[in-house]
């Protein structure tokens, strides 16, 4: 913070100059630091790190600030702005560097974290489902429920009182998330097959080979037509890759793994974001593979 340096000596003309200079980085008015962050949520950290003491008390990180915190999945075109709820019947407010919700807010959803005072994570689901498109809300849910929230808290914080603005869409985020989808591609896949009209799959579906008893496992699955479905993120590989391993090396191991699982009678169809980008062609490919599932089956 300015203060602080000021405080250990400098001059807020100095401070100013270093800035110019590029010593410093301005993070917001008033605030400093060395460098600035990589990516886009580590400099929503050091935002909220530069205005929670400018704040009143009772402010507590809320909406996507919150998500950020509490490890959720995170958008960078919606971080631009820390998002705290003052509890207060009126006086929001949206400036360039926060944006202050007047809501009520109960003390059981209000938790301490990393030493910030934030929304718990129903409370946090229930906000940024009201706010955010439902793919984004459904991501968020998703991951709140691989994290350990319980779907009735939700719907518990949906229920009360003065809660109704976005209610509609909240609730079908509470009514469609699950935990078992593990990746945001997975939940805005989950998401556009049931735009699309396709039969609800199973998710993280066990395949066992009955001769050598190998098992793996697939994003969805559509067991009566005998078609498995991957998602294919670009970061997906990369994750996978060992010291031992090149991204080629991941790939070819994939491609063995595809093939096997056609060996046991199974049709695989992948998708990635540009397919989800085309529901349209991706309902085409998956009914393609349906048919082709049902022959292999026959």
């Amino acid at each position: 913070m300015a203060g602080q340096l000021v405080r250990s000596g400098y001059a807020y003309a100095e401070l100013a100059r270093l800035a110019r200079q590029g010593e410093l980085v301005r993070i917001r008015r008033g605030a400093y630091a060395e460098t600035l962050a990589d990516d886009a949520a580590e400099v929503h950290r050091q935002l909220i790190a530069a205005t929670m003491p400018r704040l009143s008390p009772d402010a507590c990180l809320s909406h996507v600030s919150a998500a950020l915190l509490h490890g959720l999945p995170s958008w960078n075109d919606v971080l631009d702005r820390v998002h705290v709820i003052r509890p207060r019947a009126s006086g929001g407010r949206r400036a360039s560097a926060v944006h202050v919700h007047s809501a009520a807010i109960a003390a059981g959803d209000i938790v301490r974290l990393g030493g910030y005072k934030l929304t718990s994570l129903a409370r946090t689901i229930a906000d940024c489902a009201r706010t955010l498109t439902y793919a984004r809300g459904v991501s968020l849910g998703d991951a709140a429920l691989r994290l350990g929230m319980r779907r009735e808290d939700l719907l518990d914080v949906l229920a009360r009182p003065g809660a109704s603005h976005g209610n509609p869409r909240s609730r079908r985020v509470a009514a469609f998330i699950d935990g078992r989808a593990e990746s945001v591609g997975e939940s805005h896949s989950r998401v556009t097959l049931d735009k699309i009209g396709m039969p609800a799959p199973q998710l993280q579906y066990e395949v066992v080979d009955p001769r050598s008893g190998r098992v793996a496992f697939a994003d969805f699955a559509w067991p009566e037509v005998r078609t498995l479905g991957e998602f294919d993120g670009k970061i997906k590989y990369g994750r996978l890759v060992t010291t031992e391993q090149t991204a080629g090396d991941v790939i070819y191991a994939e491609k063995q793994r595809e093939d096997w699982l056609r060996d046991l009678g199974w049709e695989v169809v992948r998708w990635g974001w540009n397919d989800l980008a085309q529901p349209a062609n991706l309902a085409s490919r998956l009914r393609r593979g349906f048919s082709r599932g049902q022959s292999r089956a026959g």
